[in-house]
């Protein structure tokens, strides 16, 4: 069991505050897939705070004092210990699997020195970008896939994240892929049905749970974008997209500008995503135990459809009804 699944129906209520003049609210605290979720008592999200980012700033004191990010505004207290100790396990685990900021200076500059070298000497500009995003680590993929989902909801909607939805959401996502589960985000509404973002983020058009009957449909969504994600590298096209001064900056600093980032949102808000084999796709399906019909007659991928014809066999449970109808009205809270 990892540590993540240990607190994962862990609550507790805090007090919130989003901006330096607002005041304090009872909120709802709970621990979703690399996201604390902050949502009223309703159980309506207010916002997400990445996993990666979050800062305490009053170590060893309580009630727990924490902060989004190194610069952010917003506040949150927390008196209940189980959640503070699970809290503060996270981060710790967190941060023995990232670079220490002594360390992660001394990364930057020996990178930026010994790229700034390779590429006056070797490389060209596309050279350097591939060798920018094979190199970033984990949390920074991370963190820079969160400001990407932030921008694309700035023109799509907020992300849909009520408490009951986004457990559902974590528990689909570790059935459909349980060795490396995504972090699944659902938007109100968004052009392709499916993006993958950097720091293992996948997110699903509101459509795709409203419209269709059975979870299958939907786990086969997440598995093509699996499958083009791994063929084409979305912190490599986000790179490219920004451009050489981008990725230089993002060496020297460790930040990607927002422009750059509102850019690249616009782009996968329009690109079109293209079929993915169903021969690609069938191991996949049962590696996973997943029923392949219902997707490929959705999807309209006629070699998955010959390969798996209804009665293709029993496949184990992907969701619980009550799990289900969460997700299919994730947005209509």
């Amino acid at each position: 069991m990892t540590a993540l699944e240990q607190y994962s129906r862990l609550e507790a209520t805090g007090l919130w505050r989003e901006g330096p003049d607002a005041q304090r609210c009872e909120v709802l605290v709970s621990l979703g897939n690399a996201t604390l979720i902050i949502a009223t008592p309703a159980e309506v999200a207010r916002t997400h705070w990445s996993l990666p980012a979050i800062v305490r700033l009053n170590p060893g004191k309580r009630p727990a004092l924490y902060a989004p990010g190194e610069q952010a505004d917003e506040r949150l207290e927390i008196d209940d210990r189980d959640m503070i100790d699970a809290i503060e396990k996270l981060r710790a685990a967190i941060d023995r699997r990232r670079p220490h900021p002594g360390r992660l200076r001394l990364w930057i500059g020996a990178s930026l020195a010994a790229a700034m070298v390779a590429a006056a000497l070797f490389w060209m500009p596309g050279a350097l970008i591939r060798q920018t995003a094979s190199v970033l680590p984990p949390a920074g993929q991370e963190a820079i896939g969160q400001q990407l989902l932030q921008e694309i909801g700035r023109l799509t909607g907020p992300v849909c994240s009520p408490v009951a939805g986004s457990g559902a959401l974590t528990r689909l996502s570790r059935r459909v892929l349980p060795d490396a589960p995504p972090r699944l985000a659902v938007l109100p509404s968004a052009t392709p049905a499916t993006l993958a973002l950097p720091g293992n983020i996948i997110v699903l058009n509101a459509a795709l749970l409203e419209e269709h009957d059975t979870p299958e449909v939907v786990a086969g969504f997440i598995l093509a974008e699996t499958i083009r994600r791994d063929a084409a590298d979305p912190m490599l096209r986000l790179l490219e997209d920004a451009g050489l001064v981008a990725t230089l900056r993002l060496l020297t600093t460790g930040q990607l500008e927002r422009a750059a980032l509102q850019a690249h949102a616009i782009t996968l808000l329009s690109q079109e995503t293209g079929p993915v084999a169903g021969a690609v796709l069938r191991p996949m399906f049962d590696a996973a135990s997943i029923a392949a019909t219902p997707y490929a007659m959705v999807a309209g991928v006629a070699d998955l459809d010959g390969i798996a014809p209804a009665g293709d066999g029993p496949s184990a449970t992907l969701l619980s009804d009550a799990d289900w109808v969460s997700l299919q009205n994730i947005c209509n809270r």
